[in-house]
């Protein structure tokens, strides 16, 4: 983890014209600078950057932040991937709370990738592979792939280039066995792996010469971890943002053809199914997902799994599965790009798939086969939102039979989805509520007056603004549409003590006067209950028109 004091000497040292202007051009226009913004589309420039405050925002899309934030939002990468390329930029050293972060990186890695690459070429049996998967030259430059020779030589290369057995091991590029070293890639075309951020963390190889294992990656290292990482998303990224889209593969030389074949927002996993340490990085941009796995039954297991968890996370999208032992490069090669554009634009959507395949594993003609069937298919809906519980239970229905099962038999709606944790933390909406607004403007600007506001108020008081209100109270001043309130000028805060509590006295009393005639009309509570809360709204209300504040209870 980065050192929050380095963080801060970092952020201290960034000046946000100097960073924004170095992706976009931008113009003076009074305080501040304008530019067209480079989030969205459009002809009159609404992107305004202020050196004062050293904030961005747009008014057309509602994009906002600091200069972290515009790195992390046009670079597609995270917070501390943004901050370490923000580091390289200014030439400046991040501190770790990891010890073993604070010492420089060994480039090891970096140097064998580019003997490997020169290597290429002068192996012919691995010149004449990439020639028969129809790989353009064009390809193996931009996907850096090469080849590794045998254990000796890179073992030899290593120590000729003055690194250490123990860095070498340490990046997961030379092994320790029985007392000896050896290269973890022995006579295998090499395919380069990166992180989000472009920086060369691990290898992937395929065998030329029949060794057992036809694929091997880089063992687990600080730097390499197969479960967080996708082939070739560094270079897909601006390709999946812009097209709202990502095409998931099962390997290298799917990913390599599909980019030969302009379908330049395809990645794929690492010889692992998709996890849940996946999804960060599959919810940048909010793409649709698009999962392209083979039609053996390896494949159909993943792409079940898959889709399981997708779904369950509230992700869009679904799966296309190849038949007949083809795969995306094979189809490529063949010339059937067109086709593979139709799969890709009509691929069955996750939920659809998961209960297919689950109708698939059972006799449904054996009652007790389909009712188990039922079983399984309703415990998968319910891992859904209620409302697509609803939908897809008539779906279950008509695929069990038809034979008795009717939608009614399916109770799937008892819990909500657990695993849909990612609901927007704005809340959108198309009323703006000037008052709310106004008071979400104070805590941003006062915010001694947050416990004053916290005694007698709670975030889900508020009628249209609550998550904007949470997000101002928990400190996340760089979100976009905090940002659009600090620099909206029609937005007012209240600036004393005697202002807010009036303000609040007003708008409390208004809310306890619709609480009470709500208990009026409650049929479903005891004659005791009711009048408890009757009494209990009734006194907080007199005490409000004494102008008098009253503590919030949940």
């Amino acid at each position: 983890m980065i050192a929050q004091d380095s963080i801060e000497a970092l952020k201290a040292r960034l000046d946000i014209v100097d960073v924004i202007g170095s992706y976009v051009e931008l113009k003076k226009a009074g305080g501040n600078f304008k530019a067209p913004c480079p989030f969205h589309d459009e002809k009159s420039p609404s992107f305004v950057v202020s050196p004062q405050k050293q904030i961005y925002h747009c008014f057309g899309c509602g994009a906002g932040g600091d200069s972290v934030k515009f790195v992390m939002e046009y670079e597609k990468l995270n917070y501390p991937e943004a901050l370490e390329k923000l580091a390289d930029s200014y030439n400046f050293t991040l501190t770790y709370t990891d010890n073993k972060h604070n010492k420089p990186r060994s480039q090891v890695m970096d140097s064998l990738n580019e003997w490997y690459k020169t290597l290429l070429n002068s192996k012919q049996t691995a010149v004449e592979y990439i020639k028969e998967r129809g790989i353009y030259e064009s390809s193996v430059e931009k996907f850096g792939i090469g080849y590794a020779p045998d254990s000796n030589a890179t073992i030899n290369y290593v120590k000729s280039q003055m690194f250490t057995m123990n860095e070498a091991v340490e990046m997961g590029v030379i092994g320790y066995d029985g007392g000896r070293n050896f290269a973890r890639f022995i006579e295998r075309i090499t395919f380069p792996i990166h992180s989000a951020n472009g920086s060369l963390v691990g290898f992937g190889g395929r065998t030329i010469t029949g060794h057992q294992a036809k694929y091997v990656n880089s063992p687990e290292t600080p730097y390499f971890n197969k479960s967080r990482l996708l082939y070739a998303y560094h270079l897909a990224k601006q390709a999946l943002y812009k097209k709202s889209e990502i095409i998931i593969t099962e390997g290298y030389l799917d990913v390599i053809m599909l980019h030969q074949a302009g379908f330049d927002n395809a990645v794929a996993t690492l010889g692992t199914a998709l996890t849940v340490e996946h999804l960060p990085l599959l919810r940048k941009g909010d793409p649709r997902v698009v999962m392209a796995y083979d039609g053996d039954n390896a494949g159909r297991a993943a792409a079940l799994k898959a889709a399981r968890l997708l779904s369950a996370s509230g992700f869009r999208g679904g799966v296309v599965i190849f038949s007949g032992g083809l795969d995306p490069a094979d189809m490529v090669k063949d010339g059937r790009v067109e086709e593979l554009a139709n799969m890709f634009r009509e691929p069955k959507v996750f939920i659809e798939f998961v209960l297919d395949e689950i109708l698939s594993l059972y006799d449904l003609r054996d009652p007790k086969a389909k009712e188990a069937c039922m079983a399984e298919g309703i415990a998968y809906l319910k891992t859904l939102s209620p409302l697509l519980q609803e939908e897809y239970k008539t779906y279950l229905a008509s695929r069990l039979g038809g034979l008795g099962v009717s939608p009614s038999l399916l109770k799937v709606n008892s819990q909500t989805n657990i695993n849909n944790q990612n609901a927007p933390l704005i809340q959108k909406n198309s009323h703006k509520d000037m008052w709310e607004l106004s008071l979400i403007k104070t805590v941003l600007e006062y915010p001694h007056f947050i416990n004053q506001i916290l005694d007698v108020l709670d975030p889900s008081l508020l009628q249209f603004h609550s998550h904007e209100f949470a997000s101002a109270l928990q400190g996340q001043n760089d979100n976009p549409h905090l940002m659009a309130i600090s620099v909206d000028e029609t937005i007012v805060p209240l600036k004393d003590e005697d202002a807010l509590n009036a303000e609040l006295i007003t708008f409390l009393t208004r809310h306890y006067e619709r609480e009470l005639k709500k208990i009026n009309l409650q049929q479903n509570i005891s004659f005791e209950e009711k009048a408890f809360y009757i009494r209990k709204f009734r006194g907080k209300i007199a005490v409000l028109k004494r102008g008098e504040l009253v503590a919030f209870e949940n």
